[in-house]
């Protein structure tokens, strides 16, 4: 088995790995550093489970041969928590919303709105609805979701609900 050296930060920890070549991210993340956050859905790119962020941008890691990162900046679910550990602002606005039900779209979900609001702080439901339509979830509707996207932006602006109206 051949492999090939990459070095990659994850969540602000740097890493030095020797990988097959074919080595998906989403496999390098969840066999080899034991981030289990990260969920594999489809393995097609289509559902958004596995969506991480590399420097900064929404990618699919079941897509991306993780020999192709050498240097890169991952964020995953775990990296999406607020500087104490605790809950960020967009996963404590799913939990206000109750925006999960079985929660296996959720890491992708998180991940998605974390880069999302970085450039959009105000988005509207449309918006909101639009900048998640390319992550699937079976349970909820989308309904809570959406109302969780703009509740993160609240949290993220130091907004309550009664400021905003």
């Amino acid at each position: 088995m051949t492999t090939v050296p990459v070095s990659f930060s994850v969540n602000g920890t740097p890493y030095d790995l020797h990988v097959e070549p074919r080595r998906l991210l989403s496999d390098a993340l969840r066999h080899d550093l034991r981030l289990t956050g990260t969920h594999v859905g489809c393995e097609h790119g289509v559902c958004g489970a596995c969506t991480v962020l590399v420097d900064g941008d929404p990618v699919r890691s079941c897509l991306l041969f993780a020999v192709t990162l050498d240097g890169a900046e991952i964020t995953t679910v775990e990296g999406c928590c607020a500087p104490s550990g605790g809950m960020g602002p967009v996963q404590q606005a799913f939990h206000e919303c109750h925006a999960l039900q079985c929660g296996f779209c959720t890491p992708g979900f998180v991940t998605t709105v974390t880069a999302y609001l970085c450039d959009h702080r105000d988005p509207t439901r449309a918006e909101a609805r639009e900048a998640v339509s390319g992550n699937l979830c079976r349970c909820t509707g989308y309904v809570n979701i959406v109302s969780a996207v703009q509740r993160a932006a609240e949290l993220t602006a130091g907004l309550t609900a009664e400021d905003r109206s």
